[in-house]
């Protein structure tokens, strides 16, 4: 039987094809650019890096290739530029990730006060094509005024692209991004013109961004969150996801005024009537089995969550929840919930060790119940 080859996702967003296609859309706008040793140098090192390093070693080779004039290279990358991403629709449209290397060669080389208006309107027009989200970070550490005026334009922007930017651009918490130097409730502003937008695409990242804020702020949070509610500036299923979303993080850590804001009782009429951990010897490979039997004695809304607290290499615990069920329950109704957690080899997010861990579940942000396993390696 023929190995299956291990998928690299590098390797898919960045290789030779897309290197290629890039190239000849600068040519096209640029005839004295060298397209094949552009691309010929610039793939030679791709088995070395990984996936950001490929993006700013693109960077460079434009750097290379490109004129010495910042503007003229840049208006070269921006006539290169493909048609703006599908205005038409709503949510998952993040383009090529082979157009990240032009925002990266903007922040790089035009970060500067004599370029900054130019950089700034290059930037809303890459956004179009794929996001700035990370490389619009450094405008807004070295010229905030100028960057957030300019993100609360795209945040009216008829582009739905451009109003994202104005949101994920600016969260204090997104992942692997350069820190902000700017305070976390600044880009409030810019939230409060984008929470009653009716594209999925702005209204996860507007979730998204509040939910960072729960991690420093969660009164601002609610406070916020109650007040748009109220407003009904926003369709209702849509204000009840951005709520559900933003409040991810303090539903997990049992936060009553969260739980209490989607309906959630901290005390329901419930009886937790058995827990069974069929499983309390596991390997590497094998699963996690146990299963929640729950009796409502009135109307009960739950949120069901698990928590394994896995060994780590320094012989600590360290927690991590998992969603097990949202669910509805009438009087004298019983359920039982089954679940079973893989513990997998070569985990990309997780180190696994061997040991005593432990099983917790629980409901509407309550322990109701806590076991330990040993997990063999």
């Amino acid at each position: 039987m023929l190995k299956k080859e291990k998928f690299s996702l590098k390797d898919e967003l960045y290789n030779p094809k897309k290197v290629e296609m890039i190239a000849s859309e600068i040519k096209e706008v640029y005839p004295a650019f060298e397209a094949s040793r552009f691309t010929k140098e610039t793939v030679a090192k791709f088995p070395k890096l990984e996936l950001k390093e490929r993006i700013y070693h693109i960077r460079d080779m434009f750097k290379k290739y490109l004129p010495s004039d910042y503007k003229e290279a840049v208006n070269i990358l921006l006539q290169s530029l493909p048609q703006e991403l599908d205005p038409s629709k709503s949510d998952d449209d993040f383009g090529d990730f082979i157009y990240a290397p032009y925002s990266e060669y903007v922040a790089a080389y035009g970060c500067h006060e004599e370029h900054l208006n130019f950089s700034l309107q290059a930037l809303r027009e890459i956004t179009k094509r794929f996001s700035v989200e990370y490389a619009i970070r450094d405008f807004i550490n070295i010229y905030p005024t100028q960057t957030l005026a300019m993100l609360e334009a795209c945040a009216k922007s008829e582009n739905y692209h451009e109003r994202r930017l104005a949101s994920e651009g600016l969260r204090g918490k997104l992942p692997w991004a350069k820190k902000l130097n700017i305070a976390y409730d600044v880009p409030l502003r810019h939230l409060e013109l984008l929470y009653s937008d009716k594209t999925r695409y702005v209204t996860r990242s507007v979730a998204n961004h509040l939910n960072d804020i729960t991690k420093i702020d969660a009164p601002l949070v609610l406070e916020t969150l109650k007040r748009w509610k109220k407003s009904k500036k926003q369709e209702p299923k849509e204000m009840d996801f951005i709520i559900s979303h933003a409040l991810r993080t303090l539903v997990k850590q049992g936060n009553e005024d969260a739980l209490a804001m989607l309906g959630y009782s901290k005390k329901p009429p419930i009886e937790v009537k058995k827990i069974c951990l069929h499983t309390p010897n596991v390997t590497v490979g094998e699963a996690l089995a146990f299963e929640v039997e729950i009796v409502a004695y009135d109307h009960a809304m739950l949120m069901v969550d698990y928590v394994v607290h896995f060994q780590t290499k320094a012989g600590k615990l360290s927690p991590k929840v998992h969603k097990l069920k949202k669910l509805k329950l009438e009087k004298d109704e019983k359920i039982v919930l089954k679940k079973k957690h893989p513990f997998k080899a070569n985990m990309s997010t997780r180190t696994l060790h061997a040991g005593e861990h432990v099983l917790e579940v629980q409901i509407n942000g309550s322990i109701v119940h806590r076991e330990k396993f040993d997990l063999k390696v």
